[in-house]
């Protein structure tokens, strides 16, 4: 009879259970996969590479206290800083480089443009005022008053974020669209492509009304950092697990839960070899897997179960593809004096690597090709030509590759999960992993014969291995209806439900996707203000 049980060791269960466990209380998770870690996984599929198979920027968590609070540095965590995070090849040579530096960025954006470099600082001056009240609220469960205490206090009753609303139209600019907020603001095509295909990262188009913001959050890159955790995005949720096990806590993996009951005041957790008992359940799972395949049915309420149901996942929108390389992309018209770059030694890489190959590379030649590719999406078809997000990280962590060997992760969208052409993700999935891999040869040809081995994250596959349903790595759509106290459902925004006794966590809940964590944080401080204890994070530092 454990105080907790979490079902799911993804990075938000190990968190939530972490903190719990750190509490005093009994806690384990159960996991159906033979490894810990959900979508933030890493795995040696081709034998001598380190594969990412979910995600792998670390853009948020880092500059979370969760870190520290939970003493991660530790258990063997470990980042390495993205500087660097982006780089923007243009089709006509060169391109822009994102450091943390805004000044740097600028100069990079100047060679297209020295409005744009001047239009660039502003909004990040802006975007980011407005994001800090975001991520405030981001760390705190998503009630009326606690939004209004940090987003509404923060960026209405302070004089300087006052008069950035005022002077750049900024809650008009949050209700429209970000492709639209992009064309406004800045004038280059150069600039105005690698933003779009960087916001678009989120999931909505660029045409989707109340996403401004999914471009302003770049601002906050430029605060917080982007990162990696050495060894691969797994390294997170390894550290995780053994922080857990430290305090106690225990977990059972390669145990798929086949149904989850209640009598009384207690939990059955079964398993195809077990029944694990507990006072409390977190979900920390798919919200549509947990409420449609393993609560029993007398457990929901048709009412409820109607409402989860409505719950909008979409079709998908991606497809991944790790390959092994023998050397890193060379981009074509690329001078390394064009864009402030240098080339860097790093142990372990080959002469080729350059701060291009440190952050996430966007291979998107304009923003008419993204849009066709989003309206084949929309017919239910791959794209004929997808746009890419290329990572080549074993140029900043040699650990992830053999000697002068490389990783390169490749992210494509749009890719519909349910295809309505008649083709199956099956008999295609080759095709499709061609098509991407010839994206990064039309700007690196040297990687025409560079191809060592490869691991194709079809959606299919990637719903199969990791969990995804319909290949949605956000879990639910980050529409507005879908976010802050409406996220998943109003009902079920505080990561309480109304079955006593049964919580949430995960990307189904606020804040949403990606590697974040909060959502473990602020669910384990709602489970422990009901189980009578005070989660006070300031002393667990």
């Amino acid at each position: 009879m454990y105080d907790v049980v979490v079902v799911g060791a993804g990075h938000n269960g190990l968190i939530c259970a972490c903190y719990l466990a750190k509490l005093g209380s009994s806690v384990c998770i159960v996991e159906r996969r033979s490894v810990v870690g959900g979508a933030v996984c890493t795995e040696e599929i081709v034998p001598g590479y380190s594969f990412d198979v979910g995600s792998s920027v670390h853009i948020m968590f880092k500059s979370t206290p969760i870190m520290e609070e939970l003493s991660l540095a530790s258990a063997g965590l470990e980042y390495i800083e993205m500087d660097p995070w982006a780089f923007y090849p243009a089709s006509g040579g060169g391109g822009i480089s994102f450091y943390r530096s805004v000044e740097k960025t600028c100069e990079s954006i100047a060679q297209f443009s020295r409005k744009d470099a001047d239009a660039y600082r502003i909004f990040v001056e802006a975007w980011g005022e407005l994001n800090e009240g975001i991520w405030e609220a981001f760390l705190q469960t998503p009630t009326p008053g606690n939004l209004i205490s940090t987003v509404l206090k923060r960026n209405l009753f302070h004089r300087k974020s006052r008069n950035l609303w005022k002077s750049t139209n900024l809650i008009r600019a949050l209700l429209g669209s970000y492709g639209s907020l992009i064309e406004e603001t800045f004038e280059s095509e150069e600039l105005r492509t690698a933003m779009t295909w960087f916001a678009a990262q989120s999931g909505p188009p660029p045409t989707e009304i109340a996403t401004g913001d999914f471009a302003g959050w770049q601002a906050m890159i430029h605060r917080h950092g982007a990162w990696r955790a050495k060894g691969g995005s797994g390294s997170l949720t390894k550290a995780l697990g053994r922080r857990l096990e430290s305090l106690g806590g225990k977990i059972f993996l390669g145990e798929a839960v086949e149904k989850i009951s209640k009598d009384g005041n207690r939990w059955h957790i079964r398993t195809a070899e077990s029944v694990i008992e507990g006072r409390r359940v977190v979900g920390a799972c798919h919200v549509k897997t947990l409420f449609g395949d393993l609560l029993s049915p007398e457990l929901v309420s048709q009412a409820l179960q109607k409402r989860v149901n409505s719950i909008r996942i979409g079709n998908g929108f991606g497809m991944a593809v790790r390959h092994a390389v023998s050397e890193l992309p060379a981009y074509k018209n690329v001078s390394q004096n064009s864009v402030g770059a240098q080339e860097i030694a790093v142990p372990g890489s080959n002469t080729g690597s350059s701060e291009v190959h440190f952050g996430m590379q966007l291979l998107c030649p304009s923003r008419p090709f993204l849009q066709s590719a989003y309206y084949e999406y929309l017919q239910g078809r791959p794209p004929s030509d997808p746009a890419v997000l290329a990572m080549t990280f074993s140029a900043l962590d040699p650990t992830l590759a053999p000697t002068g060997k490389h990783v390169l992760f490749a992210w494509a969208q749009y890719h519909p999960y349910q295809l309505s052409n008649g083709e199956n993700w099956e008999s295609i999935g080759e095709r499709e992993a061609d098509k991407i891999y010839a994206r990064i040869c039309d700007y690196a040809p040297n990687m025409e014969g560079a191809l060592i081995g490869r691991f194709i994250q079809t959606p299919v596959e990637i719903e199969r291995r990791i969990g995804l349903l319909k290949a949605n790595v956000m879990h639910v759509e980050m529409s507005f209806d879908q976010m802050f106290t409406f996220r998943p459902l109003p009902e079920l925004s505080t990561y309480r439900t109304p079955i006593e006794g049964l919580y949430l966590t995960g990307a189904s809940t606020h804040p949403g996707g990606g590697v974040f964590g909060a959502s473990g944080r602020n669910a384990a401080r709602e489970i422990a203000r009901d189980l009578g204890k005070k989660m006070n994070f300031s002393s667990l530092r």
